[in-house]
C-alpha cells in the first residue's frame, strides 16, 4: 500500500507519455521505467498486487519523479538514455543490454550502409537511435536496394551476388566514381533525416501495382517497408543528430514561483535532468537570468557549448560572462527541446501547488476537526508539553509548537527543570514548565498559544489550569492527550472535569494529535537522554580527586566516553597536561568501577 505522500503524488500523474524514475528512502534511482500513459502505468504499481521481483520493488520506493515526452517513440529512447547514466538496481536486463542500434554510413573510400550499436569517433554519419531494432534492420535492407552503395567486402576481381541484385556500385570489381557515392550518400541522409516523400511515393504506387495485378504477398511486403519506414524516421526531440555538448534551460512561471528544467545533452543524448522550484520576488527572466549566471559559476561546473535559453533573457550579457554562445531557437529540433523542459516545468509546478493545497487542507482541516470536536473556534497555534526522567533523575520538560498543523521547530524549546525536590512529582514540574514559558511570554510581549497540549491526564491538566488562570490570569484552553495500554494516541481530554473527547481513528484531526504527542515526547526523550549522558559522565569523573570541571572537559573531549578513558594508558592520559599522580588516580578509579559495574551485571 502506498504511503500518504506517495498517494498524494499519484492523484498528481498526468496523462501523457515519458518516463518514471522510483527512487528508495535514499534518494537512490532503483527503477527506470517507460510509459504510454504515466498516471496509468505508475499507478498500477501501487494499486495492485504482485510477486517477485515487482514486489520487492514496489516495497522499497519512497519515491518517484516523472519526465514527460512528446510521443511514445520518444520515451523508448529516453528510458535507454536514464539506464545507461542511473544503472538502477531494479533494470537488470535493460541494463546489461547494449542498447537501442544506429543506422550508420561509413567513411571510406567505398563507404557502406550499416546497422551498428555504439558511435565512435571515426568520420561516418549516424543517424537515431531506433527503439525499433527490427524497423531499422529493414529500413536498412530497403535503402540498400533503393540506394545502394557498397554491400561486399571490397575489390575481388569479378562482380559480387549483390551487384547482380542491384544492390552494390560494384566496388567487387572497378573503380566507383567519388560522385557517384556521393550522390546517393546525399539521398540517404535526406532519407534519414525525414524527406521521406519521394520514396514513399514511389513504395506506395508499386503496392497498388501489385495489389491490381493480385501479387498480395508482393503488395503485402511493400505495404511493410512503408511501416518499417514510418517508425524508423519518425523524428526523436530527446535525441539530437548534433553532438555538440549543450544544456537546455527552460521555465514556466505562476503565481510568484519559478519552476525550471535543465537538460544536460552530451553524445546527443539527454544524460541528466535537473529541476528546480522556488519562490521570486523579482521578474521570472531577472530570477532566471541570476539563476543561470550563478549555476554556471559553481566550482567545478564544466560548462556546455551551447546554452539554449527561453526568449525574454539578456542572452548577448549571459554569453559575455559565460564565454559561450547562448542562443533562443526560433524552430526545429532546438525550439522542441526548449518546448519540452517547459512542459515538464509547468508540470512540476502544478504539481507542487497541488501537493501545496492538499497539505494545506489536510492540515486546516484537521486543526478543524479538533476545535470542533472540542466545541472551540478556529485555532491556529498550539503548543504542546511532556516530561522525562529516569527514577526521577535529571528531570526535564520539553515544548513544540505547531502552526495550522505543521510543526515549527524554529520555536521548540527545553527546560531543565530546577525548583521541583521530589522530581518524579508531576504536577509540580507541570506548574514549573507552564510557569517558566509563559510568565516569560507576558514579560516579553510575545503572542500567546490558541491551545495547550498536555502529555498526559487529569492531574497534569490540573496543574496548567491553576498557574494559567491562579497565577498568570490566563484563559487559555488545555487539553490532555491519554494513550492506551498498547502506549498509542486514544483519546483528548478537556474541560475542568477533564471529559474524554473523541476522535475517529480515521481521521486527519486524530493523526495530527497523534504526531503532536510522538513530536514531544521524542523531543522530550532526546532532551533527557543528551543531560542524562552528559551528567552520568561528569558525576563519575567528578567524584574523583583532583579533577575538576576543566580536566573533566580535556579528558570527554579527547577521548570522547569513560570507557575509553578507562582503557587509556597512564601516559595518554598525562598527555594531556594532568599530573602522575592525578592520571594514575583516573585510571584506577574508572578501572575499579567498571570491575564493579561488570560483577553487578551477574547477580
Amino acid at each position: 500500500m502506498a504511503s500518504e505522500y506517495l498517494e498524494h503524488k499519484l492523484a498528481l500523474l498526468p496523462d501523457a507519455p515519458g518516463c518514471y524514475l522510483m527512487k528508495d528512502a535514499h534518494g537512490e534511482i532503483i527503477y527506470v521505467g517507460k510509459a504510454k500513459n504515466l498516471k496509468n502505468r505508475v499507478r498500477s504499481y501501487f494499486k495492485s498486487s504482485h510477486t517477485g521481483k515487482v514486489a520487492k520493488m514496489v516495497a522499497t520506493v519512497a519515491d518517484f519523479e516523472t519526465i514527460v515526452t512528446s510521443t511514445n517513440k520518444e520515451s523508448f529512447l529516453l528510458e535507454i538514455t536514464l539506464i545507461q547514466k542511473h544503472q538502477p538496481y531494479f533494470n537488470i536486463k535493460l541494463k546489461r543490454g547494449t542498447g537501442y542500434p544506429y543506422i550508420k554510413i561509413t567513411n571510406e573510400r567505398d563507404p557502406q550502409l550499416q546497422i551498428t550499436g555504439q558511435i565512435k569517433n571515426d568520420g561516418a554519419a549516424y543517424f537515431g537511435p531506433y527503439p525499433n531494432v527490427y524497423a531499422a534492420e529493414e529500413t536498412v535492407h530497403l535503402l540498400q536496394k533503393v540506394y545502394p552503395l557498397r554491400r561486399c567486402s571490397g575489390y575481388q576481381g569479378r562482380p559480387c551476388l549483390y551487384y547482380h541484385l542491384g544492390q552494390c556500385l560494384g566496388a567487387c570489381f572497378k573503380t566507383v566514381p567519388e560522385a557517384e557515392y556521393a550522390a546517393q550518400i546525399k539521398r540517404l541522409k535526406s532519407f534519414l533525416n525525414g524527406n521521406t516523400k519521394q520514396i514513399k511515393a514511389e513504395l506506395t504506387q508499386r503496392m497498388e501495382q501489385a495489389a491490381a495485378a493480385l501479387e498480395f504477398e508482393r503488395a503485402a511486403e511493400l505495404r511493410d517497408q512503408l511501416h518499417y519506414i514510418e517508425v524508423t524516421v519518425e523524428k526523436q526531440k530527446i535525441i539530437s543528430h548534433d553532438k555538440t555538448p549543450r544544456d537546455v534551460i527552460s521555465y514556466y512561471f505562476d503565481k510568484g514561483w519559478l519552476s525550471l528544467q535543465i537538460f544536460f545533452i552530451r553524445q546527443a543524448r539527454l544524460m541528466k535532468r535537473e529541476k528546480r522550484l522556488f519562490p521570486v520576488v523579482d521578474s521570472a527572466a531577472e530570477e532566471m537570468t541570476s539563476f543561470i549566471l550563478q549555476f554556471y559559476q559553481r566550482k567545478n561546473n564544466i560548462l556546455p557549448k551551447e546554452l539554449l535559453v527561453p526568449k525574454g533573457l539578456p542572452n548577448a550579457e549571459i554569453a559575455g560572462i559565460l564565454g559561450i554562445p547562448v542562443r533562443t531557437p526560433q524552430r526545429g529540433e532546438k525550439r522542441d527541446l526548449l518546448a519540452m523542459g517547459e512542459k515538464n516545468a509547468a508540470l512540476a509546478l502544478q504539481e507542487k501547488f497541488r501537493l501545496l493545497a492538499m497539505d494545506k487542507q489536510k492540515t486546516t482541516g484537521a486543526m478543524k476537526e479538533i476545535t470542533d470536536a472540542l466545541g472551540l473556534p478556529a485555532a491556529h497555534t498550539i503548543e504542546a508539553f511532556d516530561h522525562s526522567h529516569i527514577q526521577g533523575a535529571d528531570p526535564v520538560s520539553a515544548m513544540v509548537v505547531f502552526v495550522d498543523g505543521e510543526p515549527e521547530k524554529k520555536l521548540y524549546r527545553k527546560y531543565k527543570l530546577t525548583t521541583v525536590i521530589d522530581h518524579a512529582d508531576e504536577t509540580a514540574s507541570t506548574k514549573e514548565v507552564i510557569r517558566r514559558r509563559y510568565s516569560r511570554l507576558l514579560k516579553e510581549g510575545q503572542p500567546l498559544p490558541d491551545l495547550i497540549f498536555m502529555d498526559g491526564g487529569a492531574i497534569q491538566m490540573a496543574a496548567v489550569q491553576d498557574v494559567l488562570e491562579n497565577e498568570l490570569d490566563l484563559a487559555i484552553p488545555v487539553v490532555g492527550m491519554v494513550k492506551n495500554d498498547k502506549h498509542k494516541t486514544a483519546d483528548l481530554l478537556f474541560g475542568k472535569a477533564a471529559t474524554p473527547v473523541h476522535l475517529d481513528p480515521r481521521s486527519q484531526g486524530f493523526y495530527l494529535v497523534q504526531r503532536i504527542q510522538d513530536e514531544v515526547h521524542r523531543f522530550a526523550i532526546t532532551f533527557h537522554r543528551r543531560v542524562h549522558t552528559k551528567h552520568s559522565l561528569s558525576s563519575r569523573l567528578d567524584e574523583i580527586k583532583g579533577v575538576g570541571p576543566r580536566t573533566r572537559t580535556k579528558l570527554l573531549k579527547e577521548f570522547g566516553s569513560i570507557d575509553k578513558i578507562a582503557t587509556a594508558s597512564v601516559e595518554q592520559i598525562r598527555a594531556l597536561g594532568i599530573n602522575a599522580k592525578t592520571a594514575q588516580l583516573i585510571k584506577v578509579s574508572l578501572q575499579k568501577k567498571a570491575a564493579v559495574n561488570k560483577g553487578s551485571s551477574h547477580d
